[in-house]
C-alpha cells in the first residue's frame, strides 16, 4: 500500500507528475548506435526471472491509477490497455522507460517505484494474465466501413506478419499485443514511431510505417483496434434482468 500511497500522492502535485529527479536520457534511435533490444540490464535479468503473480497483483497498485485495475487503460488513449500483453513486452517497456531509452515523463516517477528486476517480472506476470477487455476505444467517425476496410488491406500487407491475423503479437519476438487497445492510443503511437519520437522504437517497423500518411495511419489504427483474440478476450456480461 506504500507504493499506492506515493504514486496518489505525486499525481496530485499541481498536476504534474514529478518524482525526485527527472528520467535519464538514454541514447536511442537517433544514434548511430542503436540497437533495438540489446541485451544487458535489468530488461534481461527480469526476462530470466519467474514472475510471481500474487506479487505482481501487489505492486501494481501502483499503476491502477492511471491503467485501472483491470488493466483496461483509458478509452480516450491518454492510457494504454495494458491486459493480456505479452511479458516480453511489458517488461521491455517499463525497463526502457527506467532506463531513458524510452520517453515517457508521466509514467516514469511510477516506473522507478518498482524496485528491482524481480519486481518487473512479477508486475508483467500479474498484467499478462488478465483478460482483454471487449470494451475499449475504437474509431466512431462515420466513414468506419471504408476506414476498417483500407486499414485491413493496409494491415495485412504492412503489420500482420509481425502482429498477427488477430493482432496477437509474437511473445518471443517481443511484438505487442494490439488486440483490444484504444484506437487513440495506437494512432498516437504510430505517428510518433513515423516522425522518430518514440526513442525506442523497432528500426524494422520505421522503415515501414515510415510510408505511411496520417490519413493511411488512421485507417490502420481503425481496423486494428477491431481486433479480438479468440480466447484472450474477457467474457461479455450478460444482459442485467428485467424486474
Amino acid at each position: 500500500m506504500n507504493k499506492l500511497i506515493l504514486a496518489v500522492s505525486l499525481a496530485t502535485i499541481a498536476g504534474i507528475v514529478q518524482a525526485g529527479p527527472p528520467a535519464p536520457k538514454t541514447q536511442g534511435i537517433e544514434s548511430k548506435d542503436y540497437k533495438w533490444n540489446a541485451q544487458g540490464g535489468e530488461k534481461s535479468e527480469a526476462l530470466k526471472l519467474k514472475g510471481d503473480r500474487k506479487r505482481g497483483e501487489e505492486a501494481y497498485e501502483v499503476c491502477s491509477d492511471c491503467h485501472l485495475p483491470s488493466g483496461a487503460g483509458r478509452p480516450d488513449g491518454t492510457f494504454p490497455q495494458l491486459a493480456g500483453q505479452h511479458t516480453t513486452v511489458l517488461i521491455k517497456q517499463m525497463a526502457d522507460i527506467r532506463a531513458g531509452l524510452r520517453d515517457n515523463p508521466t509514467m516514469y516517477p511510477f516506473a522507478v517505484t518498482l524496485t528491482d528486476p524481480q519486481e518487473l517480472a512479477d508486475v508483467a506476470a500479474f498484467i499478462e494474465q488478465l483478460c482483454i477487455p471487449v470494451e475499449h476505444g475504437r474509431y466512431e467517425g462515420k466513414d468506419l466501413a471504408r476506414q476498417l476496410a483500407t486499414g485491413k488491406e493496409l494491415y495485412e500487407k504492412g503489420c500482420k506478419e509481425c502482429h498477427g491475423q488477430n493482432g496477437e503479437g509474437a511473445k518471443e519476438k517481443f511484438f505487442p499485443v494490439i488486440a483490444g487497445q484504444h484506437y487513440k492510443y495506437l494512432l498516437r503511437q504510430m505517428t510518433e514511431i513515423r516522425d522518430g519520437h518514440r526513442r525506442n522504437a523497432n528500426p524494422d517497423m520505421v522503415k515501414i510505417i515510415q510510408k505511411y500518411n496520417n490519413d493511411q495511419l488512421v485507417a490502420i489504427s481503425a481496423y486494428q483496434s477491431s481486433l479480438v483474440m479468440p480466447g484472450n478476450m474477457c467474457k461479455a456480461k450478460a444482459a442485467a434482468k428485467k424486474k
